[in-house]
């Protein structure tokens, strides 16, 4: 596999890394790295075993097609996909090839584009060879902290005039690789973005969606803080401890870059919604199970735009009778009703209807759970809304 040296991230205007001949059956040199590769294999074997990974060969078909349309054909040839049933917002690939997509993800991308954009951006991890390299530079800095241990250790037990001075020098040192360690993370992270770049650059993708990813995922933090009545978080500013850029800085850079590229493409939403119109109800129920009330609600809304369909008021249904306040459940019944003239064979959202009915005492309860049991004689429930009608 041949190695990308991305430069660090530049002002704007500097150019992208530019993409080497790709060289594929790569194996791992030297034993750090072939040590670093038996513990990714092993897991991977557990992985391939569980059952969070979702069974979807056409699917994970999807996915790899995304990642060859995002970083071309022969790059794509070695990732292995594995999709983990997971709401939360992530994707992550190992050194050997191995590429797990979470179903937070998947439900939160408006189009292929930007889904394009984030595997791109854990192919770059793989292909810069980062956990590698910061395997390496932790250890490096994990010895140093310990050393400096050691001689604040020696100082406390020997005395003498300098023993406080050297304690305190130990203790700086020690805070610096620290620090050093998350850095080297966040460098790593900006490398990455910047060779995802170039892969949408070099892609029929419009490099534009990155941006306007990140500006999404800001918004839906302050959503979840207000309902947690929390602070909004300072996307300008990266906490000590911080992997990442900050937020609002990669939004910013990403988009400046996008501007310079002056590349216009197609975000290919019509295959991103086919590829999941099966797969999210389950995904709006995985992330309703948050307890993330207004985060959830604000991801709703994105997802619905202009138009609520069905299965969105549904969710939204679910999202508001969860919550339970009085008003929650007369706004509740009416996202079923809503769902129900679209699609007047949902029988789940007959059963929604007729539990927030029920709880706000309104005597229709029984019809609309009727109706569900009617449309569903056999589900795992019904003995349980039977003894609710009665």
């Amino acid at each position: 596999m041949a190695i990308v040296v991305a430069a660090p991230l530049a002002a704007k205007g500097d150019p992208l890394p530019t993409l080497p001949p790709y060289a594929g059956a790569y194996q791992p040199q030297g034993m750090d790295e072939r040590g670093l590769w038996m513990m990714v294999d092993e897991d991977e074997r557990r992985l391939r075993d569980s059952k969070a990974v979702v069974s979807d060969p056409k699917l994970q078909s999807y996915l790899h097609d995304v990642v060859c349309r995002a970083v071309g054909a022969p790059r794509c040839d070695s990732v292995r996909i594995y999709v983990v049933r997971n709401a939360a917002f992530n994707a992550s690939m190992a050194p050997n090839g191995m590429l797990v997509v979470q179903t937070g993800l998947l439900l939160r991308v408006r189009n292929e584009a930007e889904l394009a954009a984030v595997l791109g951006h854990e192919f770059a991890h793989f292909e810069l060879r980062h956990s590698l390299v910061g395997f390496k530079q932790k250890r490096s800095a994990t010895d140093v902290m310990a050393w400096a241990g050691v001689a604040a250790a020696g100082a406390y037990t020997y005395g003498g005039t300098g023993a406080y001075n050297t304690v305190r020098t130990a203790q700086s040192v020690q805070n610096a690789a620290f620090g050093s360690i998350f850095a080297f993370s966040r460098e790593q992270e900006r490398q990455a973005d910047l060779l995802s770049m170039a892969y949408l650059k070099a892609s029929s993708y419009d490099p534009r969606c990155f941006a306007d990813l990140w500006g999404r995922v800001m918004d839906e933090a302050d959503a979840t803080a207000r309902g947690r009545r929390q602070r909004s978080t300072r996307y300008d500013r990266v906490a000590f401890f911080a992997t990442h850029p900050a937020t609002l800085e990669r939004a910013t850079y990403l988009r400046e870059l996008a501007i310079a590229m002056d590349k216009s493409g197609e975000d290919g939403r019509a295959r991103l919604d086919a590829a999941m119109v099966a797969w999210r109800p389950q995904l709006l129920a995985d992330q309703i199970k948050l307890n993330d009330f207004e985060g959830t609600d604000y991801l709703l809304g994105e997802l619905a735009g202009a138009q609520w369909t069905a299965d969105l008021l549904f969710a939204r249904g679910e999202l508001y009778r969860s919550r339970g306040n009085p008003r929650d459940l007369v706004s509740a019944a009416g996202f079923y009703r809503a769902a129900l003239e679209q699609e007047p064979s949902n029988a789940d959202a007959y059963r929604g209807l007729g539990l927030a009915q029920m709880r706000s005492r309104d005597p229709a309860a029984a019809d609309s759970l009727r109706r569900y049991l009617a449309m569903k004689p056999n589900a795992v429930d019904s003995a349980m809304i039977s003894t609710l009608i009665q």
